[in-house]
């Protein structure tokens, strides 16, 4: 399975995309989609939505994660990040992909094991966790690959954790259901007004 993690930012949006097998995480590919400073806000929300259509249709991914926005002091600035972060979600979504979302916080404990872990921290994790990472990768790249590893690590516990439930087996009464002679029948429950 290929993930894609994805760090959003106007001016710069990271995309690193891992390929997950069993335990195993090797990375596929990365980099930095920038926009144009001197095109108009709809002109660059539109280079980051073809830049990520383009990353999709090259890598295949399975599933997607972004990383969520905090609060800027600066409220233009949140703005402005939260609409890329809107083009960061679309994308994948309209290519049919799952789009999970995580906290930065969240995204550094899955790596480092410390949610207020420092940006140097997170990257040499990035590069021990993914062997054959060139080491000279963008910073905005490595924090697109440690949100698609904190996702590897949440979909592995959630299917480990949650396994599809098993249908109902023995016996017992109530409505809807019907007693069976033998413990270990399985119950048959039907809806209001039909039969078993």
């Amino acid at each position: 399975m290929r993930l894609l993690g994805i760090d959003p930012g106007l001016q710069r949006t990271g995309w690193g995309v891992i390929s997950v097998d069993g335990n195993r995480l090797r990375p596929v590919a990365a980099g930095v989609l920038r926009s144009t400073a001197t095109r108009t806000l709809a002109e660059r929300l539109a280079e980051l939505y073809a830049g990520l259509t383009a990353v999709i249709a090259a890598w295949s991914p399975s599933e997607a994660a972004v990383e969520e926005t905090f609060v800027n002091k600066n409220p233009l600035s949140t703005l402005k990040l939260g609409q890329a972060r809107g083009i960061a979600l679309l994308v994948p979504a309209l290519a049919g992909l799952a789009v999970h979302e995580y906290a930065t916080n969240a995204v550094k404990r899955a790596v480092v094991g410390a949610g207020h872990a420092d940006k140097d921290q997170v990257a040499m994790m990035v590069q021990r966790l993914l062997p054959g990472l060139a080491p000279d990768i963008a910073a905005d790249a490595t924090d697109a690959l440690a949100v698609a590893i904190c996702h590897a690590h949440h979909a592995q516990t959630q299917r480990v954790w949650n396994p599809a439930p098993s249908p109902p087996r023995g016996e017992g009464w109530g409505e809807g259901a019907t007693r069976r002679n033998s413990p270990t029948d399985r119950l048959n429950v039907s809806g209001p007004g039909e039969k078993p």
